[in-house]
């Protein structure tokens, strides 16, 4: 009698330890699914494209990905460092170093993914481009750039690429129209709202234009005078994976490994560059 008692206690024990496991280790399917979740806000069709392709490259590995939505850009780093998913793709260097300082908070970028470069367009003659080249901005011509802070240096960083200005700050640093050491067509800077740089074209020679604008503008971005590079002044303007600082101690750190491992193949490569018809370029 004693040994059936035993044995019908131990039986309930095994039971709840097997419930518990279960329970303990929702992300880990019985069928040895691994699922990751992440945090985006509002994917484009192309972002969409590039992450299906993820998807179907890590599923022979187990991996599930799961995404939540956000309309808000205050939310997905929140959700992060708070453990309600476990990566998030939705901005750059710049955005995560300020959401950081601001709340006091340690999330890492963990993989570079592409920028979307902003561009210097022609003014306009009619519905015509005065110029093709950024050689033919004359001595003394008008340039718009945005004047936000942030916009603008990324602006002028801009114009320095293209060899117009030359100026005394670099990397991270924020650039002003007082950082400009040279200038040798002796170029009127003009600042204007962001949204304004677009409609100023017909009355200034160039304009940096934010993609935000390009489209409701109607410009072609293939005809640009000249476009961002990828190089140290614009990293912190490149689209990054973001984890906490621990990451790598999750149970999911192989997951997270062969997610990056995925997104870095020429695979994903083709589809951000046909996707998005070239207005993000990758950066890995």
């Amino acid at each position: 009698m004693k040994i059936k008692k035993w044995l019908g206690v131990a039986a309930i024990a095994t039971v709840a330890g097997l419930t518990l496991a279960a329970c303990g280790n929702s992300d880990k399917k019985a069928d040895n699914t691994t699922t990751v979740k992440i945090a985006t806000v509002n994917r484009s069709g192309s972002e969409e494209a590039r992450w299906d392709k993820v998807q179907e490259l890590v599923e022979k590995d187990g991996i599930k990905l799961e995404f939540t939505e956000f309309t808000d850009y205050s939310q997905p780093n929140k959700a992060t460092a708070d453990g309600e998913v476990d990566l998030n793709a939705f901005q750059h260097y710049n955005f995560l170093n300020n959401w950081n300082k601001e709340n006091g908070k340690d999330l890492v970028a963990i993989a570079d993914t592409y920028i979307s470069p902003i561009r210097l367009y022609s003014g306009l003659n009619g519905s015509e481009n005065k110029y093709t080249k950024v050689e033919e901005i004359p001595d003394k011509g008008e340039i718009a750039v945005p004047n936000d802070a942030t916009n603008e240096s990324r602006a002028l960083y801009l114009l320095q690429s293209a060899g117009l200005i030359k100026l005394d700050v670099s990397g991270t640093a924020l650039a002003t129209i007082a950082n400009i050491t040279e200038n040798p067509k002796n170029l009127k800077i003009t600042e204007l709202d962001a949204s304004q740089t677009a409609r100023s074209l017909s009355s200034v020679d160039a304009a940096v234009v934010n993609n935000t604008f390009v489209t409701e503008a109607k410009l072609d971005y293939k005809k640009a005078l000249f476009k961002e590079q990828a190089d140290e002044n614009s990293k912190q303007w490149y689209n990054i994976i973001v984890a906490k600082k621990d990451w790598e101690s999750s149970p999911k750190a192989d997951a997270i490994k062969k997610i990056i491992a995925a997104y870095h193949t020429d695979e994903v490569k083709k589809v951000i560059e046909e996707t998005s018809d070239g207005l993000d370029q990758p950066v890995w």
